[in-house]
């Protein structure tokens, strides 16, 4: 099989595997959740371990020979290696605060990688119905129409995404509190949506101007956005203005132009 059909392929599948996770998410989202808490404030549900295991099985049926990241699995063993072997790797429900609490930006998250790249990409938010798809090289796309990021230059006129993560010590706070506290005079705008792979749809479709994150979980939360966020145009990098890494726990994102503006704010902030 040619190596753009093996694509689509990976594509299709992870599709069905978003949509039949999502039909579970889009069924218990108006329920009473059974929760547990993996740390102060991160919380799983059974639906997320639900979730995880019918993403898994699914993929497993078509393509057995490949390997699994999973926030849950992950976050029980206390282990992940990603390796150069094709590796989907997965958010089963991204905004598990947000669907606990019946906020609508919740999402399934399924990335591949191969050579440690992310070349496929699906983020699927059940409760809006909206499916955000990419291959490398083939464009990005939301329910099947093609998005691009903004054409937005100036920083003032940007509407900036983050998240806050899980982490609650101080020194992690007060670092978070004042670079929100400059940013907020140098954007539009801030938004904090409670799902780092939405974010990045944010940023693809042009929704948000500019997204950064220090400390998010684990690379299920930006395996699939990743992708989706360069093929709509978009660039990806360290929020020192570094090459992103996407074992770092630390991202941003933007179109071309805003890139070194948001790079010099951080910096800026951090001082």
């Amino acid at each position: 099989m040619a190596q753009n059909d093996l694509r689509s392929e990976f594509l299709a599948v992870a599709v069905d595997a978003a949509k039949k996770a999502g039909d579970i998410i889009r069924k218990s989202f108006y329920q009473t959740k059974h929760v547990e808490y993996k740390g102060q404030v991160d919380l799983v549900t059974e639906t997320d371990k639900a979730c995880e295991d019918l993403i898994f099985n699914h993929i497993r049926q078509h393509f057995p020979s490949h390997k699994f990241i999973g926030e849950e699995t992950t976050a029980a063993c206390g282990f992940m290696e990603l390796t150069a072997e094709p590796t989907w790797i997965v958010d089963p429900v991204d905004g598990t605060t947000n669907f606990v609490h019946g906020f609508p930006f919740v999402c399934v998250s399924i990335g591949l990688t191969i050579e440690k790249v992310p070349i496929v990409g699906v983020v699927y938010n059940p409760i809006m119905d909206e499916l955000f798809t990419a291959i490398d090289g083939k464009g990005a796309f939301l329910n099947g129409k093609p998005i691009k990021v903004s054409s937005q230059s100036e920083l003032v006129k940007s509407l900036l995404g983050t998240e806050g993560g899980t982490n609650r010590d101080q020194s992690t706070r007060d670092a978070f509190t004042k670079r929100i506290n400059y940013l907020l005079s140098k954007v539009r705008s801030l938004r904090w949506c409670g799902s780092s792979a939405l974010d990045l749809c944010g940023i693809a479709c042009g929704r948000l101007d500019l997204f950064y994150q220090f400390g998010f979980g684990g690379p299920w939360d930006v395996a699939a956005g990743a992708v989706i966020v360069k093929e709509a145009g978009g660039v990806l990098f360290d929020p020192s203005g570094k090459e992103f890494d996407i074992t770092s726990l630390r991202i941003a994102a933007s179109n071309e132009v805003l890139k070194d503006l948001l790079v010099e704010a951080l910096k800026e902030c951090a001082e």
